[in-house]
């Protein structure tokens, strides 16, 4: 019987420290040399970053590979891994389905979002594009929603890391996410977009080698493949209805849409066809990656039906794979959560000096506005931290944090890019009813399925708002 079958779900502590001094010199030396090496490129890419173009777009100069690279390393983090392996443990495989809703929507708007950027040449972020569509004050408003939705994003990775560090290291998860939130603000607070993409492609690469090794090697730890199918088909369905998958297909479909790091990603190209090539193969990437994944989950409830369900990818990691390329895998698992936490970290500190702080204060120089920037990663850390403290799943932080942008930018979004025309006002209506539906429903829910329910709800209040808002006539008495 191995140790974690001794030691129970309820002994993660001790039971990550066991296996801690099971890893061989070989497999430390590889995670030791790759965080060396991730803080060492941020910091090379740093010497680069002048201005605030350079801190949030990196010059606008990268090709169809390198924003592939960055963009799917930024959607595949821990909260669609370690957290579609734990609900895959606990739910069945079916709850890959949900996740295909943001394979779909990348997808959607490689076709019909990405070209439509060319109206936005000098666009740093989404709220310079919600500015020139609605004005200085949907800016702000758009600034500070970015800042809360990627900060929550951030903390779903924080947690995911966390776990992993509980299992490996024989640490509590809120250290391990502290580490995290050291390590990006090491590299992505100095270098900023140039850091961040220097490091995802390697994130990137790593990922797309490691991945597959766990996925074969746990297979064969169960007995094969003939096995895999057997336990998946047994482990497709459990307590979950099909219209409850529904539900979190579309909030994975609407959650993510367009928040500030995918929108970057959209600015950064060297040329269109570079950006729409770029999200197309991102989304077409996710479909294997997610079903991967989730099949992860399945091998671990079949290697260990007693596990703590978050502890489900690093177990799979640590039961199957051979020496070295254990160290690999870990090296892998930690790509998969810093490359996205990383993205959300950058995009939240723009946000906080471009879009909040620079129309507010117009005087501001290049300099202060980069410094600003650099200094704000620290509060958006922070934040992304208490995130970690207010639930205990990372695709749950996700849950909640999609609230704080969908029913408010989501919908005069997509409606300004796409060229349809509505007034100022009609923006302000329409967030503001979007925020305050999904402020009641939260309040008044005490179910913890309504995460699935409120932000859809929300987006239809802003859609209805938004699109039904007519400006009250202006009578004069001229006209009497």
């Amino acid at each position: 019987m191995n140790n974690f079958q001794e030691l129970g779900s309820n002994d993660n502590h001790i039971l990550a420290e066991c296996y801690f001094v099971n890893l061989s010199s070989v497999d430390l030396f590889i995670l030791v040399l790759y965080i060396i090496a991730i803080i060492s490129i941020g910091w090379i890419a740093a010497r680069k970053v002048k201005t605030l173009d350079d801190f949030a777009t990196g010059g606008r100069h990268y090709t169809t590979f390198f924003i592939t690279a960055t963009l799917a390393s930024s959607f595949i983090g821990g909260g669609f891994t370690t957290g579609l392996a734990e609900k895959v443990y606990s739910l069945g495989l079916i709850y890959i389905i949900a996740l295909w809703g943001f394979s779909l929507k990348e997808i959607l708007v490689a076709k019909y979002i990405a070209p439509k950027m060319v109206n936005f040449p000098s666009a740093h972020s989404v709220g310079d594009i919600m500015g020139q569509l609605y004005g200085r004050r949907a800016k702000i408003f758009t600034g500070i929603s970015a800042f809360l939705v990627c900060a929550g994003i951030l903390g779903a990775q924080l947690m995911a890391f966390g776990h992993i560090c509980n299992v490996l290291l024989g640490i509590s998860s809120h250290f391990g996410a502290f580490i995290c939130a050291l390590i990006i603000m090491t590299y992505a607070g100095a270098g900023g977009m140039r850091a961040v993409v220097a490091n995802d492609t390697l994130h990137f690469c790593v990922l797309m080698v490691s991945l597959p090794l766990v996925f074969y090697f746990g297979t064969q730890a169960i007995g094969g493949f003939e096995k895999l199918y057997f336990y998946s088909s047994m482990n497709f369905s459990n307590n979950i209805s099909y219209s409850s998958i529904a539900l979190i297909f579309l909030s994975f479909f609407f959650g993510e849409t367009l928040v500030p790091p995918y929108v970057q990603r959209l600015l950064i190209g060297k040329t269109i066809k570079d950006t729409i090539k770029g999200n197309m193969a991102s989304g077409l990437l996710s479909i294997p990656f997610f079903l991967m994944i989730g099949l992860i989950g399945i091998i671990a409830v079949t290697m260990n039906p007693d596990l703590n369900p978050n502890l489900a990818l690093p177990y799979v990691v640590l039961e199957s794979m051979p020496t070295g390329l254990k160290g690999l895998a870990i090296a892998g698992m930690m790509a998969i959560i810093l490359s996205s936490a990383d993205s959300f970290l950058n995009a939240a500190s723009v946000s906080i000096t471009h879009d909040v702080l620079t129309p507010i204060i117009p005087r501001l120089t290049q300099t202060q506005k980069l410094l600003i920037s650099k200094y704000s990663t620290y509060v958006v850390a922070l934040s992304g931290l208490l995130f970690t403290l207010s639930l205990e799943s990372a695709i749950d932080i996700l849950l909640e944090a999609y609230m704080f942008w969908t029913p408010i930018i989501l919908v005069p979004f997509v409606a300004g890019v796409m060229g349809v025309q509505r007034p100022k006002k009609a923006f302000l209506y329409g967030a503001f009813t979007g925020i305050s539906v999904v402020t009641v429903i939260r309040l008044l829910s005490l179910k913890h399925s309504a995460y699935f329910e409120i932000s859809i709800w929300g987006i239809l209040a802003n859609f209805i708002v938004f699109f039904g808002y007519r400006p009250m006539p202006n009578f004069s008495r001229n006209s009497v």
